[in-house]
């Protein structure tokens, strides 16, 4: 848990500055993606506003998980989200080779889509769900976002990914514990050609770790080799799974030729680490 946000009370007071934030603006258009913050950040702007005030809409291009973008759309009507759409997204041709600068155009490029349909419908604040630790990152997306003015409350209000955890579990909420699901383009080097053949091979293969017990792993693809991170700690469990599973014969049938599990254990960004090591951009 992040150090100085793991005090319930502290985060109690954090939680109400985001009611209050919320209340003032009147209506808004929330980012939903259906991970951890942005179900959070639903789950108060319904509170806040109520359902009639708060449009949710899930962008859907053509690199997220088909299961994330489904279980987004349940969630949403679980939580009383009578104003959700899910809003499909062509590939931006700018992104077909997997480029360095891939977080910034696609946030660009969707988040933009986003201003259209909040003014579309008379709404002046888009909002997502980054929260205080993600400044620790290097993240080029977030200077697309305030680049565009996207507003940002639960980093307004303080908040930090163990506060929205704990509070998220306080609140009954599903995805309190649920794991980080960025999108597909993270499992590929930059530099890759990116097709619908390739993103299908990601998924698929991610859904068979799943099934194993592994949710969360990283199936990372370097052409026809397949890089599987888990946490160190779990990396014999897996080695044990696969074998009595048949899992390298399984992901073969996928288009891997060569199965590894990479001993350094999943590290956020790694797909993007040049040999010395460096910035991680992705998770």
């Amino acid at each position: 848990m992040s150090a100085g946000h793991n005090h319930p009370a502290e985060a109690r007071e954090r939680a109400d500055a985001l009611r209050r934030a919320l209340r003032d603006m009147g209506r808004v258009l929330v980012a939903f993606s259906g991970g951890v913050d942005s179900t959070f950040l639903l789950r108060a702007a319904l509170d806040a506003l109520g359902p009639e005030n708060v449009l949710a809409v899930t962008l859907d291009p053509p690199y997220a998980a088909r299961a994330e973008i489904e279980e987004a759309a349940c969630l949403a009507a679980n939580l009383g989200a009578s104003r959700h759409s899910l809003l499909a997204m062509p590939f931006p041709e700018a992104l077909r080779d997997n480029p360095p600068e891939r977080c910034y155009l696609c946030k660009r490029l969707l988040f933009a889509r986003l201003l259209e349909v909040a003014a579309a419908a008379d709404v002046a604040h888009v909002l997502d769900g980054t929260n205080r630790d993600d400044l620790g990152d290097h993240r080029p997306g977030r200077r697309a976002l305030a680049e565009l003015g996207i507003v940002s409350p639960l980093l307004d209000a303080g908040l930090g990914k163990a506060d929205i955890r704990a509070l998220s579990r306080e609140w009954g909420l599903p995805t309190w514990d649920k794991p980080a699901a960025p999108c597909l383009l993270t499992r590929l080097p930059h530099g890759a050609p990116v097709d619908a053949a390739v993103l299908a091979r990601i998924e698929r293969g991610e859904a068979l770790l799943a099934e194993l017990g592994f949710p969360g792993a990283r199936l990372r693809l370097h052409g026809d080799l397949a890089r599987i991170e888990v946490p160190a700690a779990r990396i014999g469990e897996l080695v044990a799974a696969a074998a009595a599973s048949g899992l390298a014969e399984r992901l073969g049938r996928l288009g891997c030729r060569f199965v590894t599990v990479d001993l350094a254990g999943y590290r956020m960004g790694s797909q993007n680490e040049p040999a010395s090591g460096g910035d991680k951009t992705d998770s």
